[in-house]
Formats: structure tokens, sequence, C-alpha cells
């Protein structure tokens, strides 16, 4: 399970450094084996351990190439899939399309997402949260039913 939101570097080859508490999970779970795609509502990228990322594939397979909206969601999600393995110092390398997608520069947010990390810039992070928190406190904000049956 990953969860928290870290401020992470990128060094100068694209690279994003794994917080050292996940990396024994991912070695453990799926041998360093990490995808990244984009997010297609948010501009930010979804980097998956590798057994994650292979049901989302079962899920896409199931869609129809037939269908237009399905077959823009295959086409973006497993045309910018990226499949890499964590080095020996906990860092995996973000490919150029991929970090033009999500604008990343030198500062990232990584955000646990429980099966998955999203990957923010700094800016767009800071932005998505600030609108977030907006939409919690509008008084015509209806949650939905299955949000208002959640507890914490």
């Amino acid at each position: 399970m990953f969860r928290s939101a870290n401020a992470i570097n990128l060094d100068v080859k694209g690279r994003l450094t794994i917080p050292t508490r996940y990396r024994q999970t991912l070695l453990d779970d799926c041998q360093g084996q990490l995808v990244c795609t984009i997010d297609i509502k948010q501009p930010c990228l979804l980097l998956y351990p590798l057994p994650e990322w292979e049901e989302i594939e079962i899920k896409l397979s199931r869609l129809s190439s037939m269908n237009p909206d399905e077959r823009r969601l295959q086409r973006l999600l497993l045309g910018y899939a990226t499949e890499g393995e964590m080095d020996k110092n906990g860092r995996f390398l973000l490919s150029a399309p991929l970090r033009q997608h999500a604008t990343l520069d030198k500062q990232v947010m990584l955000v646990g997402q429980m099966n998955k990390f999203e990957i923010w810039s700094t800016e767009a992070w800071e932005k998505q949260i600030a609108e977030d928190k907006l939409k919690e406190q509008m008084a015509d904000y209806e949650p939905s039913e299955r949000l208002q049956d959640f507890s914490y």
C-alpha cells in the first residue's frame, strides 16, 4: 500500500528516486518492475507496479477497438505506457514524453494512491489540492452516495 505525498527531485536524466520505505515492497512484489503512463483526466503520471499494470491491461484488452472512445483510451494509456526497472539506487527513469505530458521539472510530487503512485509537478499538485479543498467546502457540493457513507 502506497500512501502519502513526497517531494522528490528528478535528476538530470529524468530519474525519479522512489522513497526508501517503498523500495523493498516493490522489490518483493514485482522485482522493481514498474510501468508509468499518463493520467487522461489530470496533468499527472501514473506509476504502477507491474502486477497492478497487468490488471489494467486486461481491462483495456476487453474494450472494443471499434468504439472510438474505448479505442482512444487504449491508445493513450498503452501508447504512453513505459515499462522499466528500478535501479539499485531505487531510481526509475521517466521518459521525455511522460515528463512533457505532466510538465515535470526538477522537483515533483510522488503521491501514493494505494496500488499506484501519481507523479505531479509541484505547481500542478498545489493547484489540484487547492481546488479539491475548495470543492469540499462549497455549500452546494453534493457527494456521491458512496462518499455519503464513508467515515473516517
